[in-house]
């Protein structure tokens, strides 16, 4: 079948607009599109309710004190207080109150004896934290018993034991943000890959589609086969945008205003660096999969062809784990200046504090080389393929034209 080689009537600007538009209009409009983004953020209101209450249960330490022992309650809370533990203290009126306390989990621990005799009682284990407390307040009874016996005074002899320090040095600040930075990054890891992969699969599927349905050849009839391709690349990169933005900024409010997330400014540095190497990743992969999608003409052939290009996104998202966990290490270093890789890993070395501005500088330029040459070669196979039929077309012919 010939090309109609007038399409003098639309300009290139107008007609990758008007295919973009197209795509956007009719992918944000979609119930699919709205029921998934809802469900999602649905899915991440639970989460992070949930996991503000765990982590208010879950480091709060409820110890209840019967008899004599309710007189370590004040040195109790100081020395939780001098290791940042939060224990709360409670009187207890006998021992059988508080073992089923215990039982109901209303109390994490029933302290029973005399200060100088402790003795805990637990529904399963106890912390190494309460525990080392207890201890060390037992401990500091029988020595001021001994010592009081040696003549001594107990104030004394620990103001001088409480002089002696170990003095430590370090090469470098701590960071105590760390944690929080890799929850970032790796929350950041798995939506860059869910966007990419998802709304890149979406353009070889509407290909196909439009192959099988013969609208490609209604639509080559008015604009150009690479004025098409890029409308289409761009119109889906911008619903993929919109919802990675909606979900981000949700998700950044919803953690920091319950507390989960404390380090806002490092968020939504990472989201705002998320975005553009979706972006960078997106147009990456797009005219890949847009390539791939035009050599076949059904949507059964179409996982053979995609197959390649999610095996290469799938290593870089497995690969994201690791370099997160060490994001200075020379392999983490080497992967993210990986076209393939970069929009993926990056941004996880970005929000873990450990990519310089000289890295991120050659991993984009590195990216965005290879985005040119990808784009050219995608456009080359899809003109060549997009208006071919039948059985799957080989890379090798389309490449040849």
């Amino acid at each position: 079948m010939t090309q109609p080689t007038d399409r003098r009537s639309v300009t290139p600007l107008t007609a990758v607009r008007l295919v973009a538009l197209r795509e956007l209009n009719t992918r944000l409009r979609t119930r699919g599109f709205v029921a998934g983004t809802l469900l999602i953020l649905a899915v991440l209101v639970g989460y992070l309710a949930l996991q503000a209450s765990l982590f208010s249960d879950a480091d709060r330490t409820t110890v209840g004190l019967t008899g004599q022992a309710a007189a370590i309650a004040e040195p109790l809370e100081q020395g939780a207080r001098q290791l940042d533990e939060d224990i709360r203290t409670q009187r207890v009126p006998d021992v059988e109150a508080g073992r089923e306390q215990v039982r109901a989990g209303e109390l994490d621990v029933l302290v029973s004896g005399s200060p100088a005799n402790l003795r805990a009682l637990v529904k399963t284990e106890l912390d190494p934290q309460v525990r080392a407390l207890l201890s060390g307040i037992s401990q500091q009874e029988v020595l001021d018993a001994k010592l009081i016996e040696a003549g001594l005074d107990p104030a004394e002899v620990m103001s001088e034991v409480n002089s002696v320090r170990v003095q430590v040095s370090t090469l470098e600040t701590p960071d105590p943000e760390r944690g929080q930075r890799l929850v970032v990054a790796l929350v950041m890891l798995g939506l860059l890959y869910m966007s990419i992969t998802t709304y890149g699969s979406l353009v070889a599927q509407g290909i196909v589609e439009e192959k099988a349905s013969r609208v490609v050849e209604i639509l080559l009839s008015t604009v150009r086969p690479w004025h098409l391709l890029l409308g289409k690349v761009i119109g889906l990169g911008l619903v993929g945008l919109v919802q990675l933005a909606v979900l981000g900024v949700s998700g950044l409010v919803m953690a920091t205003s319950t507390g989960v997330l404390t380090i806002s400014g490092v968020a939504t540095q990472t989201l705002l660096w998320g975005l553009l190497w979706y972006l960078l990743g997106f147009f990456l992969y797009a005219t890949v999969f847009a390539g791939a999608g035009s050599l076949v003409s059904r949507q059964e052939d179409m996982q053979a062809v995609l197959t390649p290009v999610t095996i290469v996104l799938l290593v870089g998202f497995l690969a994201g784990f690791a370099v997160i966990q060490e994001p200075e290490g020379t392999a983490a270093v080497v992967l993210s200046m990986i076209p393939f890789l970069a929009p993926i890993l990056m941004p996880g070395r970005i929000a873990a504090g450990a990519a310089g501005w000289l890295e991120i500088a050659l991993s984009l330029a590195l990216t965005v080389a290879a985005i040119a040459v990808l784009t050219w070669l995608g456009a080359r196979v899809y003109r060549a393929a997009v208006l071919r039929t039948g059985s799957r077309i080989r890379l090798r012919d389309a490449l040849r034209g």
